[in-house]
Protein backbone atom coordinates (compact mmCIF):
# COMPACT_ATOMS: atom_id res chain seq x y z
CA UNK A 1 0.00 0.00 0.00
CA UNK A 2 1.25 3.66 -0.86
CA UNK A 3 2.70 5.60 1.68
CA UNK A 4 0.53 8.44 1.24
CA UNK A 5 -2.99 8.29 3.41
CA UNK A 6 -5.38 5.38 1.63
CA UNK A 7 -8.07 6.76 -0.05
CA UNK A 8 -11.49 5.66 0.76
CA UNK A 9 -14.87 4.40 -0.89
CA UNK A 10 -17.92 4.48 0.53
CA UNK A 11 -20.49 1.81 -1.55
CA UNK A 12 -24.42 2.65 -0.22
CA UNK A 13 -25.20 6.62 0.84
CA UNK A 14 -28.04 6.22 2.84
CA UNK A 15 -28.29 7.10 6.80
CA UNK A 16 -24.79 5.25 7.42
CA UNK A 17 -22.83 5.84 4.13
CA UNK A 18 -23.86 9.76 3.54
CA UNK A 19 -22.83 10.34 7.10
CA UNK A 20 -19.66 8.12 7.22
CA UNK A 21 -18.94 9.04 3.89
CA UNK A 22 -18.96 13.01 5.30
CA UNK A 23 -16.91 11.79 8.51
CA UNK A 24 -13.95 10.25 6.39
CA UNK A 25 -13.91 13.52 4.56
CA UNK A 26 -13.60 15.61 7.90
CA UNK A 27 -10.89 13.69 8.81
CA UNK A 28 -8.68 14.74 6.26
CA UNK A 29 -9.09 11.84 3.95
CA UNK A 30 -10.25 12.39 0.13
CA UNK A 31 -13.65 10.32 -0.42
CA UNK A 32 -15.40 8.72 -3.12
CA UNK A 33 -19.15 7.96 -2.42
CA UNK A 34 -20.84 5.15 -4.82
CA UNK A 35 -24.79 4.53 -5.31
CA UNK A 36 -26.83 3.00 -7.72
CA UNK A 37 -29.39 5.87 -7.82
CA UNK A 38 -28.82 8.44 -9.79
CA UNK A 39 -30.90 11.05 -8.01
CA UNK A 40 -29.12 9.94 -4.81
CA UNK A 41 -25.55 10.70 -6.12
CA UNK A 42 -27.02 14.38 -8.24
CA UNK A 43 -28.38 15.43 -4.49
CA UNK A 44 -25.07 14.82 -2.70
CA UNK A 45 -22.78 16.04 -5.18
CA UNK A 46 -24.48 19.28 -4.36
CA UNK A 47 -23.93 18.68 -0.83
CA UNK A 48 -27.72 17.70 0.05
CA UNK A 49 -28.29 14.35 1.82
CA UNK A 50 -31.41 12.14 0.60
CA UNK A 51 -32.59 12.13 4.16
CA UNK A 52 -32.74 14.79 7.60
CA UNK A 53 -30.17 14.04 10.28
CA UNK A 54 -28.92 17.02 12.57
CA UNK A 55 -25.53 18.33 10.95
CA UNK A 56 -25.34 16.05 7.95
CA UNK A 57 -25.80 18.59 5.23
CA UNK A 58 -23.34 20.96 7.01
CA UNK A 59 -20.89 18.33 6.67
CA UNK A 60 -21.49 17.44 3.32
CA UNK A 61 -21.53 21.39 1.84
CA UNK A 62 -17.73 21.50 4.00
CA UNK A 63 -16.21 19.01 1.97
CA UNK A 64 -18.19 18.08 -1.56
CA UNK A 65 -16.31 18.81 -4.75
CA UNK A 66 -17.82 21.96 -6.61
CA UNK A 67 -20.27 23.32 -3.34
CA UNK A 68 -18.70 26.67 -2.97
CA UNK A 69 -15.95 27.02 0.18
CA UNK A 70 -15.56 23.46 0.24
CA UNK A 71 -12.52 21.28 0.13
CA UNK A 72 -13.03 19.24 -2.42
CA UNK A 73 -12.08 15.79 -0.54
CA UNK A 74 -15.52 14.18 -0.95
CA UNK A 75 -17.42 13.66 -4.55
CA UNK A 76 -20.34 11.09 -5.53
CA UNK A 77 -20.10 7.93 -8.05
CA UNK A 78 -22.57 5.53 -9.96
CA UNK A 79 -19.24 3.71 -11.07
CA UNK A 80 -18.32 0.59 -9.68
CA UNK A 81 -15.00 0.78 -12.24
CA UNK A 82 -14.46 4.13 -10.77
CA UNK A 83 -14.64 3.17 -7.27
CA UNK A 84 -12.10 0.22 -7.86
CA UNK A 85 -9.27 2.42 -9.61
CA UNK A 86 -9.86 5.15 -6.91
CA UNK A 87 -9.63 3.44 -3.31
CA UNK A 88 -7.41 1.70 -1.02
CA UNK A 89 -10.03 1.12 1.31
CA UNK A 90 -13.67 0.14 -0.06
CA UNK A 91 -16.60 0.61 3.11
CA UNK A 92 -19.76 -1.62 2.35
CA UNK A 93 -22.44 0.65 3.78
CA UNK A 94 -25.61 -0.47 1.94
CA UNK A 95 -28.87 -1.75 3.82
CA UNK A 96 -29.27 -5.19 5.15
CA UNK A 97 -34.10 -5.10 5.50
CA UNK A 98 -35.72 -8.01 6.56
CA UNK A 99 -36.71 -10.78 4.28
CA UNK A 100 -40.25 -9.89 3.30
CA UNK A 101 -42.45 -12.56 5.34
CA UNK A 102 -39.50 -14.23 6.69
CA UNK A 103 -37.29 -12.91 10.04
CA UNK A 104 -34.03 -13.92 8.26
CA UNK A 105 -31.91 -10.83 7.06
CA UNK A 106 -32.03 -9.79 3.21
CA UNK A 107 -28.29 -9.55 2.45
CA UNK A 108 -28.71 -9.50 -1.37
CA UNK A 109 -27.78 -5.51 -1.16
CA UNK A 110 -24.08 -6.94 -0.12
CA UNK A 111 -23.74 -9.79 -2.31
CA UNK A 112 -24.62 -7.35 -5.25
CA UNK A 113 -21.82 -5.16 -3.99
CA UNK A 114 -18.97 -7.50 -3.50
CA UNK A 115 -19.97 -9.35 -7.03
CA UNK A 116 -19.93 -6.05 -8.34
CA UNK A 117 -16.50 -4.60 -7.14
CA UNK A 118 -14.51 -7.72 -6.32
CA UNK A 119 -13.71 -8.42 -9.90
CA UNK A 120 -12.78 -4.72 -10.61
CA UNK A 121 -9.71 -5.18 -7.69
CA UNK A 122 -6.57 -5.42 -9.59
CA UNK A 123 -4.00 -3.55 -6.74
CA UNK A 124 -4.20 -4.09 -3.35
CA UNK A 125 -7.31 -3.23 -1.28
CA UNK A 126 -9.40 -3.62 1.58
CA UNK A 127 -13.13 -4.22 1.77
CA UNK A 128 -14.45 -3.15 5.17
CA UNK A 129 -18.16 -4.52 5.24
CA UNK A 130 -20.08 -1.93 8.15
CA UNK A 131 -23.83 -3.24 7.23
CA UNK A 132 -25.33 -5.09 9.74
CA UNK A 133 -25.22 -9.31 8.64
CA UNK A 134 -25.78 -12.49 10.24
CA UNK A 135 -22.69 -13.52 11.49
CA UNK A 136 -20.82 -15.87 9.69
CA UNK A 137 -21.47 -13.60 6.58
CA UNK A 138 -18.08 -11.90 6.75
CA UNK A 139 -16.55 -15.48 6.54
CA UNK A 140 -18.18 -16.17 3.30
CA UNK A 141 -17.73 -12.50 1.64
CA UNK A 142 -13.95 -12.76 2.41
CA UNK A 143 -13.42 -16.21 -0.07
CA UNK A 144 -15.48 -14.48 -2.21
CA UNK A 145 -13.39 -11.29 -2.37
CA UNK A 146 -10.48 -13.54 -2.68
CA UNK A 147 -12.37 -15.64 -5.96
CA UNK A 148 -13.40 -12.57 -7.73
CA UNK A 149 -10.66 -10.50 -7.26
CA UNK A 150 -8.12 -10.11 -10.09
CA UNK A 151 -5.51 -9.50 -7.00
CA UNK A 152 -6.77 -12.58 -5.14
CA UNK A 153 -5.57 -12.39 -1.79
CA UNK A 154 -4.07 -8.79 -2.24
CA UNK A 155 -7.92 -8.00 -1.82
CA UNK A 156 -8.74 -8.38 1.76
CA UNK A 157 -11.81 -7.84 3.82
CA UNK A 158 -12.62 -6.68 7.49
CA UNK A 159 -15.87 -6.25 9.45
CA UNK A 160 -16.06 -2.86 10.98
CA UNK A 161 -19.53 -2.83 12.39
CA UNK A 162 -21.46 0.97 12.30
CA UNK A 163 -23.08 2.00 16.02
CA UNK A 164 -25.04 5.00 14.69
CA UNK A 165 -28.24 6.57 16.58
CA UNK A 166 -30.41 8.89 14.06
CA UNK A 167 -30.34 12.00 15.30
CA UNK A 168 -26.61 11.92 16.75
CA UNK A 169 -24.90 9.89 13.46
CA UNK A 170 -22.19 12.71 12.57
CA UNK A 171 -21.15 13.03 16.49
CA UNK A 172 -21.38 8.99 16.69
CA UNK A 173 -18.76 8.76 13.23
CA UNK A 174 -16.43 11.49 14.71
CA UNK A 175 -16.26 10.55 18.36
CA UNK A 176 -17.28 7.13 18.33
CA UNK A 177 -18.20 5.31 22.10
CA UNK A 178 -15.81 2.42 20.17
CA UNK A 179 -14.48 1.37 16.94
CA UNK A 180 -14.80 -2.73 16.72
CA UNK A 181 -13.02 -4.41 13.63
CA UNK A 182 -12.84 -7.98 12.54
CA UNK A 183 -9.57 -8.73 11.19
CA UNK A 184 -7.33 -11.71 9.73
CA UNK A 185 -3.91 -9.68 9.40
CA UNK A 186 -1.65 -6.77 10.33
CA UNK A 187 -2.04 -5.27 7.49
CA UNK A 188 -5.76 -4.80 7.97
CA UNK A 189 -5.46 -3.76 11.19
CA UNK A 190 -2.98 -1.28 10.59
CA UNK A 191 -4.83 0.57 7.25
CA UNK A 192 -8.13 0.40 10.02
CA UNK A 193 -6.27 2.00 12.57
CA UNK A 194 -4.50 4.96 10.22
CA UNK A 195 -8.21 5.38 8.54
CA UNK A 196 -9.30 6.08 12.73
CA UNK A 197 -6.56 7.59 14.09
CA UNK A 198 -7.99 10.55 15.13
CA UNK A 199 -11.08 9.13 16.75
CA UNK A 200 -8.12 6.84 18.88
CA UNK A 201 -6.32 9.51 19.42
CA UNK A 202 -8.95 11.61 21.09
CA UNK A 203 -9.88 8.46 23.20
CA UNK A 204 -11.79 6.15 21.31
CA UNK A 205 -11.35 2.15 22.16
CA UNK A 206 -10.44 0.80 19.57
CA UNK A 207 -10.83 -3.41 20.03
CA UNK A 208 -9.71 -6.08 17.39
CA UNK A 209 -11.70 -9.16 17.08
CA UNK A 210 -12.52 -12.18 14.61
CA UNK A 211 -14.90 -11.75 12.42
CA UNK A 212 -18.14 -13.87 13.85
CA UNK A 213 -17.48 -11.23 17.08
CA UNK A 214 -17.52 -8.05 14.90
CA UNK A 215 -20.56 -9.09 13.49
CA UNK A 216 -22.30 -10.12 16.49
CA UNK A 217 -21.35 -6.62 18.72
CA UNK A 218 -24.03 -4.78 16.63
CA UNK A 219 -26.94 -7.37 16.77
CA UNK A 220 -26.08 -8.25 20.36
CA UNK A 221 -26.04 -4.73 21.36
CA UNK A 222 -29.46 -4.09 19.37
CA UNK A 223 -30.65 -6.88 21.16
CA UNK A 224 -29.76 -5.71 24.58
CA UNK A 225 -31.18 -2.45 24.11
CA UNK A 226 -34.27 -3.41 22.83
CA UNK A 227 -34.47 -5.69 25.99
CA UNK A 228 -34.15 -2.86 28.17
CA UNK A 229 -36.75 -0.79 26.05
CA UNK A 230 -39.19 -3.65 26.71
CA UNK A 231 -38.80 -5.04 30.47
CA UNK A 232 -39.41 -1.41 31.09
CA UNK A 233 -42.79 -1.45 28.62
CA UNK A 234 -43.78 -4.62 30.37
CA UNK A 235 -43.01 -3.27 34.29
CA UNK A 236 -46.00 -0.36 32.45
CA UNK A 237 -48.44 -2.94 31.94
CA UNK A 238 -48.02 -4.33 35.49
CA UNK A 239 -48.10 -1.10 36.67
CA UNK A 240 -51.27 -0.17 35.04
CA UNK A 241 -52.92 -3.24 36.58
CA UNK A 242 -51.29 -2.15 40.01
CA UNK A 243 -51.84 1.08 40.06
CA UNK A 244 -48.51 2.07 40.25
CA UNK A 245 -46.56 4.96 38.34
CA UNK A 246 -43.88 3.39 36.07
CA UNK A 247 -41.83 6.80 35.69
CA UNK A 248 -41.18 6.54 39.53
CA UNK A 249 -40.06 2.91 39.17
CA UNK A 250 -37.40 3.51 36.13
CA UNK A 251 -36.00 6.65 38.07
CA UNK A 252 -35.53 4.39 41.34
CA UNK A 253 -34.20 1.20 39.00
CA UNK A 254 -31.67 3.70 37.30
CA UNK A 255 -30.07 4.91 40.55
CA UNK A 256 -28.54 1.18 40.72
CA UNK A 257 -25.47 1.70 38.34
CA UNK A 258 -25.45 -1.75 37.45
CA UNK A 259 -28.82 -0.84 35.37
CA UNK A 260 -28.33 2.55 34.64
CA UNK A 261 -31.30 5.34 33.88
CA UNK A 262 -30.71 5.36 29.62
CA UNK A 263 -33.70 3.71 27.61
CA UNK A 264 -35.57 3.13 30.72
CA UNK A 265 -39.07 5.27 29.60
CA UNK A 266 -41.87 3.03 29.05
CA UNK A 267 -44.02 4.40 25.99
CA UNK A 268 -45.19 3.08 22.82
CA UNK A 269 -42.05 0.91 22.13
CA UNK A 270 -39.34 1.36 19.29
CA UNK A 271 -39.26 0.72 16.15
CA UNK A 272 -37.06 2.55 13.22
CA UNK A 273 -34.69 0.66 10.60
CA UNK A 274 -32.28 -1.31 12.79
CA UNK A 275 -33.76 -2.53 16.29
CA UNK A 276 -37.25 -4.71 15.10
CA UNK A 277 -35.49 -6.10 12.18
CA UNK A 278 -32.12 -6.72 13.60
CA UNK A 279 -33.51 -9.09 16.63
CA UNK A 280 -35.59 -10.66 14.21
CA UNK A 281 -32.70 -11.40 11.99
CA UNK A 282 -30.37 -12.59 15.26
CA UNK A 283 -33.31 -14.93 15.64
CA UNK A 284 -33.16 -16.59 12.44
CA UNK A 285 -29.67 -16.77 12.47
CA UNK A 286 -29.40 -18.13 16.00
CA UNK A 287 -31.40 -21.42 14.26
CA UNK A 288 -29.78 -21.71 11.31
CA UNK A 289 -26.95 -22.27 13.52
CA UNK A 290 -28.27 -24.67 16.17
CA UNK A 291 -28.90 -21.89 19.02
CA UNK A 292 -32.62 -21.21 18.95
CA UNK A 293 -32.83 -21.67 22.39
CA UNK A 294 -30.15 -19.22 23.50
CA UNK A 295 -32.32 -16.26 22.16
CA UNK A 296 -36.14 -17.49 22.69
CA UNK A 297 -36.42 -14.54 24.97
CA UNK A 298 -36.12 -12.06 21.95
CA UNK A 299 -39.71 -13.47 20.76
CA UNK A 300 -41.11 -12.10 23.69
CA UNK A 301 -39.04 -9.20 23.74
CA UNK A 302 -40.62 -8.38 20.04
CA UNK A 303 -44.03 -9.16 21.22
CA UNK A 304 -44.01 -6.80 23.98
CA UNK A 305 -42.85 -4.06 21.79
CA UNK A 306 -45.80 -4.82 19.37
CA UNK A 307 -48.18 -5.21 21.96
CA UNK A 308 -47.74 -1.47 23.20
CA UNK A 309 -49.24 -0.14 20.05
CA UNK A 310 -52.56 -1.96 20.20
CA UNK A 311 -52.64 -0.81 23.53
CA UNK A 312 -52.40 2.70 23.20
CA UNK A 313 -55.05 2.13 20.14
CA UNK A 314 -57.46 0.63 23.24
CA UNK A 315 -56.22 3.99 25.13
CA UNK A 316 -57.51 5.99 22.23
CA UNK A 317 -61.04 4.60 22.03
CA UNK A 318 -61.29 4.18 25.90
CA UNK A 319 -61.02 8.37 25.50
CA UNK A 320 -63.60 8.66 22.80
CA UNK A 321 -66.43 6.82 24.79
CA UNK A 322 -65.60 2.93 23.29
CA UNK A 323 -65.67 3.70 19.42
CA UNK A 324 -63.30 5.37 17.06
CA UNK A 325 -66.24 5.20 14.14
CA UNK A 326 -65.92 9.03 13.37
CA UNK A 327 -64.26 10.01 16.01
CA UNK A 328 -61.54 13.06 15.23
CA UNK A 329 -57.82 12.13 16.49
CA UNK A 330 -54.61 14.07 16.24
CA UNK A 331 -51.25 12.43 16.13
CA UNK A 332 -48.48 14.73 17.27
CA UNK A 333 -45.29 12.56 15.52
CA UNK A 334 -45.04 10.35 12.41
CA UNK A 335 -41.31 9.73 13.02
CA UNK A 336 -40.24 6.86 15.46
CA UNK A 337 -37.67 8.67 17.15
CA UNK A 338 -37.11 12.71 17.32
CA UNK A 339 -34.13 14.78 15.50
CA UNK A 340 -34.81 12.35 12.40
CA UNK A 341 -37.23 12.57 9.18
CA UNK A 342 -37.01 8.30 9.40
CA UNK A 343 -40.31 6.31 9.32
CA UNK A 344 -39.48 3.18 8.92
CA UNK A 345 -41.80 0.89 11.19
CA UNK A 346 -42.61 3.70 12.98
CA UNK A 347 -44.62 2.77 16.51
CA UNK A 348 -46.01 6.40 15.64
CA UNK A 349 -47.30 5.90 12.35
CA UNK A 350 -48.37 2.03 13.35
CA UNK A 351 -50.55 3.67 15.76
CA UNK A 352 -51.93 6.27 13.51
CA UNK A 353 -52.67 3.79 10.65
CA UNK A 354 -54.66 1.35 12.99
CA UNK A 355 -56.81 4.29 14.50
CA UNK A 356 -57.79 5.31 10.81
CA UNK A 357 -58.53 1.17 10.13
CA UNK A 358 -61.08 1.42 12.84
CA UNK A 359 -62.95 4.91 11.64
CA UNK A 360 -61.08 7.57 13.24
CA UNK A 361 -60.21 10.31 10.91
CA UNK A 362 -56.85 11.08 11.97
CA UNK A 363 -54.69 14.29 11.64
CA UNK A 364 -51.13 13.74 11.79
CA UNK A 365 -48.02 16.69 12.50
CA UNK A 366 -44.34 15.80 12.93
CA UNK A 367 -41.57 18.47 12.56
CA UNK A 368 -39.40 16.66 10.07
CA UNK A 369 -41.28 13.65 9.02
CA UNK A 370 -44.00 14.61 7.07
CA UNK A 371 -43.29 13.77 3.45
CA UNK A 372 -41.65 10.10 4.13
CA UNK A 373 -45.36 9.64 6.59
CA UNK A 374 -47.72 10.88 3.44
CA UNK A 375 -45.55 8.86 0.84
CA UNK A 376 -46.26 5.87 3.68
CA UNK A 377 -49.75 6.34 4.64
CA UNK A 378 -51.44 8.40 1.81
CA UNK A 379 -54.84 8.30 3.15
CA UNK A 380 -53.79 9.79 6.45
CA UNK A 381 -54.40 13.67 6.89
CA UNK A 382 -51.37 15.86 7.55
CA UNK A 383 -51.50 19.17 8.93
CA UNK A 384 -48.91 21.67 8.57
CA UNK A 385 -48.36 23.02 12.21
CA UNK A 386 -49.30 21.08 15.95
CA UNK A 387 -52.17 24.07 16.39
CA UNK A 388 -53.62 22.94 13.09
CA UNK A 389 -53.57 19.48 13.58
CA UNK A 390 -55.09 19.42 17.04
CA UNK A 391 -57.82 21.44 15.62
CA UNK A 392 -61.27 20.45 16.04
CA UNK A 393 -60.00 16.46 17.76
CA UNK A 394 -61.43 14.46 20.45
CA UNK A 395 -58.37 12.98 21.38
CA UNK A 396 -54.92 14.16 21.11
CA UNK A 397 -51.84 11.76 21.24
CA UNK A 398 -48.23 12.39 21.36
CA UNK A 399 -46.15 9.52 20.04
CA UNK A 400 -42.48 11.30 19.12
CA UNK A 401 -40.44 12.84 21.64
CA UNK A 402 -40.21 16.02 19.74
CA UNK A 403 -38.80 18.63 22.31
CA UNK A 404 -41.46 20.92 19.89
CA UNK A 405 -44.81 18.86 21.51
CA UNK A 406 -43.01 19.21 25.48
CA UNK A 407 -42.93 22.76 24.82
CA UNK A 408 -46.61 23.25 23.70
CA UNK A 409 -48.97 25.12 26.03
CA UNK A 410 -52.02 23.13 26.73
CA UNK A 411 -54.34 26.13 27.66
CA UNK A 412 -53.80 27.65 23.88
CA UNK A 413 -54.00 24.17 22.46
CA UNK A 414 -57.39 23.73 24.67
CA UNK A 415 -58.94 26.45 22.66
CA UNK A 416 -58.65 24.50 19.61
CA UNK A 417 -60.15 21.32 20.60
CA UNK A 418 -62.98 19.77 20.42
CA UNK A 419 -62.30 17.85 24.05
CA UNK A 420 -59.77 17.71 26.66
CA UNK A 421 -57.78 14.55 26.28
CA UNK A 422 -54.33 14.02 25.28
CA UNK A 423 -52.59 10.27 25.64
CA UNK A 424 -48.84 10.68 26.12
CA UNK A 425 -47.43 7.44 24.38
CA UNK A 426 -43.61 8.75 25.21
CA UNK A 427 -43.78 9.69 28.91
CA UNK A 428 -42.55 13.02 28.43
CA UNK A 429 -45.04 15.90 29.01
CA UNK A 430 -45.96 16.80 33.02
CA UNK A 431 -49.11 15.54 33.79
CA UNK A 432 -49.83 18.25 36.29
CA UNK A 433 -49.43 21.34 34.14
CA UNK A 434 -51.97 19.44 31.32
CA UNK A 435 -54.41 18.52 33.77
CA UNK A 436 -54.16 22.25 35.25
CA UNK A 437 -55.09 23.36 32.32
CA UNK A 438 -58.55 21.23 32.06
CA UNK A 439 -56.99 18.17 30.12
CA UNK A 440 -57.72 14.51 31.01
CA UNK A 441 -54.12 12.83 30.76
CA UNK A 442 -53.41 9.29 30.36
CA UNK A 443 -50.02 8.22 30.03
CA UNK A 444 -48.15 4.63 29.88
CA UNK A 445 -47.95 2.75 32.99
CA UNK A 446 -48.79 5.28 35.24
CA UNK A 447 -51.83 6.26 37.25
CA UNK A 448 -55.42 8.23 35.85
CA UNK A 449 -55.54 10.93 38.25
Amino acid sequence: MASTAPRITVIGTGYLGATHAAAMAELGFEVLGLDVVPEKVELLSQGRAAMFEPGLDELLARHVTGVSGATGRLRFTTSYAEAAEFGDVHFVCVNTPQRHGEYACDMSHVDAVIESLAPLLTRPALVVGKSTVPVGSADRLAARVRELAPVGRDAELAWNPEFLREGFAVKDTLHPDRIVVGVRSQRAEDLLREVYARPVAEGSPFLVTDFPTAELVKTAANSFLATKISFINAMAEVCEAADGDVVKLAEAMGHDERIGKKYLRAGIGFGGGCLPKDIRAFMARAGELGASQALTFLREVDSINMRRRGHMVELARDAVGGTLLGKRVAVLGATFKPDSDDVRDSPALNVAGQLHLQGAQVTVYDPKGMDNARALFPTLGYAPTALEAVRGADVVLHLTEWREFRELDPERLADEVAERHILDGRNALDPAVWRKAGWTFRALGRPTA
